[in-house]
Order: C-alpha cells, then sequence, then structure tokens
C-alpha cells in the first residue's frame, strides 16, 4: 500500500459520490423548499459536520488503516463540504489546547475567504470591463 498513486486514487473513488451526494441533496433542498435561503448548503455543511465528528473518532477508535480514512474523511465528506473539515481542523486545534491558532482559523476562515470571494469577483468585473 505504499504506491504513491494508491492513496489520491482511493481519494478520488470517494469524492466522486461525495460531490455527487451534494449536488442532489442541495437540488432536492432547494426543489422543496425554494430557493431563498441557501437550505441546501447550510444542510450539506451541517451534515458533513455531525458525520465527519462522528467518522473521524469512530475510525481513530478503530485504529483502521489510512486509506479508509483517506476514502471516507478526505474523499468522500471532503468533496461532499469543505465546511466538515474546516469544523474537524478548528476542533482538532481545540483538542491539543492550541487556542489561539483555533480562534484565528475559527474566525479568519469565514471573515477573509469572504473578503477573498469579493476580491475575486471585483478582479473579474476589471477584467471583463478592460475587455469591453
Amino acid at each position: 500500500m505504499n504506491s504513491p498513486i494508491l492513496i489520491p486514487l482511493i481519494i478520488t473513488l470517494g469524492a466522486i459520490p461525495g460531490a455527487l451526494s451534494r449536488y442532489y441533496l442541495t437540488r432536492m433542498c432547494t426543489q422543496l423548499l425554494g430557493n431563498s435561503f441557501p437550505y441546501g448548503t447550510l444542510i450539506v455543511n451541517l451534515s458533513g459536520a455531525l458525520c465527519i465528528g462522528f467518522v473521524a473518532a469512530l475510525l481513530q477508535l478503530m485504529a483502521t488503516p489510512t486509506y479508509l480514512n483517506s476514502l471516507i474523511t478526505v474523499g468522500f465528506l471532503g468533496s461532499y463540504t469543505t465546511f466538515s473539515t474546516y469544523q474537524l481542523e478548528s476542533s482538532n486545534l481545540l483538542r491539543v489546547g492550541n487556542y489561539s491558532q483555533a480562534l484565528l482559523y475559527w474566525i479568519g476562515s469565514p471573515i477573509l475567504g469572504l473578503l477573498c470571494v469579493e476580491v475575486g469577483m471585483a478582479l473579474a468585473r476589471q477584467l471583463q470591463e478592460g475587455m469591453t
């Protein structure tokens, strides 16, 4: 199991159903609840956080092989929602006592992420204006 391609392949095999699960669950939520609020994304993010917490603890308790952890947490849940990974990493920082890093990561990610989205959109608008 030391092949350099094996773990990326295993992650890919988990990522495909994770991404499709996110897509179909979000579509279903939009059809059932409308599109005035991102219910689908909220449900995906919260269910992903719940699942990654449960699975990460269970896999650790069971001392599972790396490939199984990669398949489920990185592949499936990582493509289902990166929010779950963000929450798990925040929890891990808290658990080991890195409180300042946990706070910086937990608060900094959404604030800086929103700022990056706005900057990216502004850059795209400038590019479009420059092309016209």
